[in-house]
């Protein structure tokens, strides 16, 4: 892949995402980061950063495997730091194998933007299965064309602060079904959200073959940024206006593999947890037959009474206490 030996996938061709360099134990992944990436506030979504984190995770305990030898994500675990923005340039994802055996191995990814700036840190462990070499690569290719679809022009809504300081979160989620408000990111995605009530809601996605890898399965990057994405919208629907918030960690478990035959993935998550300062999620997603894809676990820092009048580095905010100290 580092070669072009290969042909991109689709995933590729989707989001720029692209190997930049590996070695034994090791695979660096970078993404552009594109407009398209931005929730309305213009931030990038902690599924954003998820989404580049899986590849060079799988791609470290790869590069230990023998020829005949398939890998697959089990699990999923990331902390959040910083949030991405258009001004980060490239996203980077350097990748390092912790322990493989034969059936297993477990590694952690370090996300940096082109500044040198942390964003986050995550660890995966991944199952490996024998494959058939001689099978060869599938056919991926969706456009003859050569478009390449961050390129392109961005659709949808990056509002100001004015916006966020004067809707709740339900106001917002009902603004986004009544197609008054779309932010990139859930266009490129293909989001929509089915149905909410305080706590809890359901958000679908299309299991398009844009987000095949090279392997020909759903890239389990993609999963994951629909159960953020549904997470966050379950939060919205406790927030007052004017209030900011921010992802602090995320674990997915992958229980299946998914085709990517266009068919519609729905997500539901819940809040279990709601205080002052930290909201905790539970998601699940299932397919057409009902059954389950994976299953997730976020926490969301909540910063009461804190507009969006500027972006929320999770590193550099003060709990009230130690505010009061600082005094």
């Amino acid at each position: 892949m580092l070669e072009r030996k290969v042909p991109d996938p689709p995933l590729t061709r989707m989001t720029g995402i692209r190997v930049t360099d590996v070695g034994l134990g090791k695979a660096t992944m970078a993404m552009p980061a594109s407009p398209w990436w931005q929730t309305g506030p213009g931030l990038f979504a902690a599924g954003s950063l998820s989404f580049l984190a899986d590849g060079p995770l799988g791609g470290a305990v790869l590069t230990a495997a023998p020829a005949g030898v398939g890998m697959t994500t089990s699990e999923l675990s990331i902390d959040f730091l910083r949030p991405a923005t258009v001004r980060g340039g490239m996203l980077v994802g350097r990748g390092r194998l912790i322990h493989s055996t034969r059936s297993q191995g477990l590694s952690e990814v370090f996300i940096e933007d082109s500044n040198g700036r942390m964003l986050a840190h995550g660890t995966s462990r991944c199952i490996l299965f024998p494959i058939d070499p001689a099978a060869g690569l599938p056919e991926l290719d969706l456009d003859p064309d050569g478009i390449d679809l961050y390129r392109l022009e961005v659709e949808g809504n990056v509002l100001g602060q004015e916006y966020w300081n004067s809707r709740s979160g339900q106001e917002v989620l009902a603004d986004f079904i009544q197609g008054t408000y779309r932010s990139p990111h859930t266009i490129f995605a293909g989001f929509s959200l089915i149905e909410f009530s305080e706590g809890t809601c359901v958000a679908t996605m299309p299991a398009s073959p844009w987000f095949s890898n090279s392997s020909g399965s759903l890239y389990g990057g993609a999963i994951t940024f629909l159960l953020d994405f549904s997470s966050n919208c379950a939060c919205l629907t406790t927030l007052p206006a004017a209030t900011a918030f921010a992802p602090l960690d995320l674990k997915v478990n992958f229980l299946r593999p998914v085709l990517p035959d266009g068919s519609t993935l729905s997500a539901k998550a819940t809040v279990t947890h709601r205080g002052r300062s930290v909201a905790v999620i539970t998601s699940e997603v299932v397919n057409e037959d009902g059954k389950k894809i994976a299953v997730a676990s976020e926490t969301i820092l909540i910063l009461a009474d804190r507009a969006w009048e500027r972006p929320v580095y999770v590193v550099d905010e003060a709990p009230e206490w130690a505010a009061k100290l600082d005094a």
